[in-house]
């Protein structure tokens, strides 16, 4: 079993390079995560300590950790759910990996993945940085303090807390209807004191569409719980980002799509400092988790095309019910 260790103006683009970066970010995450965490393991600890025979066989579990983050990758992409809504309940329940360790691999995972796609998102207006900034802000303090807060928690507790949670976003996922398609025109006076208005073409039919929020106040203030919820169980947010922006705020689907996946490039940053702070970001969990799930997501992509969507929802939805069930029985001690 592995225990959590103790602490010790925008750039433009260089048009002359027809290098392309973008696809080398989780890579390049992965190498910043390395980076950051080698003071907090300097000390040289084994991943698994030496009187036990798995030390022997250390690469054992990152090994069998890509295989299922992979397999998890294909899955989440043609479930449309985010990689760390799945990742933190079974990799949790089901490795013996520390929950901490855990919830910060789940973090950097929807962190690549929202750092590969903002750039382009942004680009092309289909992501909002007059709808987005306000609500990462409120986001980010209230990961941050999820963050500490789940730190501080026994880890039995948290494993609870995050079957509960899991188990109520399975029965958000079963509840669900089809995602709104009306969107908001005219919107109320605190998004246009903000300056929350926009238009987008939409390529499917060629139209301009104009569009802003509603219940904008009612709307940020759920983001504190979601950057809460987000932090603590290292879920990023995009499971519930989504229907705020687009059920509760009349955003398009798909601006509420993009600046979801924006948002989490904020309030995940925020959170996984406070992990690398407390030196719960471990590479050898980390590094194979992202090489995995990217990898797995490219492959959910072109599975996706000739998928049936209501199947893949029923897997994922059978997934988190027992992930919860698992997380909830291996908090309260019955399986361990």
């Amino acid at each position: 079993m592995l225990t959590r260790m103790q602490p010790s103006d925008r750039m433009k683009p260089d048009r002359a390079r027809p290098f392309c970066a973008r696809p080398l970010l989780p890579l390049t995450v992965a190498a910043v995560i390395l980076a950051c965490t080698a003071a907090a393991h300097a000390a040289g600890r084994p991943l698994v300590p030496a009187a036990t025979d798995a030390a022997a066989h250390w690469w054992i579990w990152p090994a069998l950790l890509f295989i299922v983050t992979f397999g998890l990758g294909i899955v989440s992409v043609m479930g449309g759910v985010g990689g760390g809504v799945l990742f933190v309940p079974i990799v949790g329940g089901l490795f013996p990996i520390h929950l901490d360790y855990v919830r910060a691999a789940g973090l950097v995972i929807a962190l690549a993945g929202s750092l590969s796609a903002s750039p382009t998102l942004l680009r092309r207006d289909m992501a909002s940085l007059r709808l987005a900034l306000p609500a990462a802000l409120v986001a980010s303090v209230f990961s941050a303090a999820g963050a500490t807060v789940g730190l501080a928690l026994p880890q039995r507790a948290v494993q609870i807390a995050l079957g509960l949670a899991i188990t109520g976003v399975g029965v958000l996922y079963l509840r669900a209807r089809s995602a709104s398609s009306n969107h908001e025109k005219n919107g109320d006076a605190f998004a246009m004191a903000l300056g929350i208005r926009r238009v987008y073409h939409e390529s499917s039919s060629g139209a301009q569409v104009e569009w802003s929020v509603r219940n904008t106040r009612a709307g940020f203030a759920a983001f504190s719980l979601i950057g809460f919820a987000a932090g603590m169980f290292g879920l990023g947010a995009g499971w519930a980002n989504v229907p705020v922006l687009n059920l509760a705020m009349g955003a398009p689907l798909k601006i509420a799509m993009g600046t979801s996946s924006f948002l989490l490039s904020v309030t995940d940053t925020s959170a996984v400092w406070i992990y690398i702070n407390h030196g719960a970001l471990l590479p050898l969990v980390a590094v194979p988790s992202i090489l995995g799930m990217v990898l797995g997501a490219k492959i959910g992509v072109r599975l996706m095309i000739g998928a049936k969507p209501e199947s893949v929802r029923k897997v994922v939805i059978c997934l988190l019910f027992i992930a919860g069930a698992r997380s909830i029985l291996k908090g309260i001690g019955i399986w361990s």
